[in-house]
């Protein structure tokens, strides 16, 4: 079955700096967009960011400049690079992406777990 599997989320002072890592796995055709949401407690979920299959990408007003994704296609992984992180950035964060299986050609929307991502003021 295809999954989604984030890893990297942690503790960590504010002003430092965390890389979180998305791995798909199973028997899959394709992946198409792929992108990173998060939910802070007590807060509405939000998206972060968006990673296309040819390297485009988008982000939220809020982590411009501060936070980077990008994708490795050869791995089926995606990745999220936080710096400067801010104590509002404390957030369960989630990876997504459009998969098609083998079993399936049509891309479907999974969700990760998620990951929990905790900064101290």
């Amino acid at each position: 079955q295809v999954q989604l599997v984030e890893s990297g989320g942690g503790l960590v002072q504010a002003g430092g700096s965390l890389r979180l890592s998305c791995a798909a796995t199973g028997t899959i055709f394709g992946i198409d967009v792929m992108a990173w949401h998060r939910q802070g407690p007590g807060k509405q979920r939000e998206l972060v960011a968006t990673s296309d299959s040819s390297g485009g990408t988008d982000y939220a007003e809020f982590v411009k400049g501060r936070f980077t994704i990008s994708r490795d296609n050869a791995q089926n992984t995606v990745y999220l690079e936080m710096n400067n992180l801010k104590f509002e950035d404390t957030a369960v964060y989630y990876c997504t992406a459009q998969i098609a299986a083998y079993t399936d050609f049509r891309y479907k929307y999974y969700w990760g777990q998620g990951t929990q991502v905790t900064v101290s003021s």
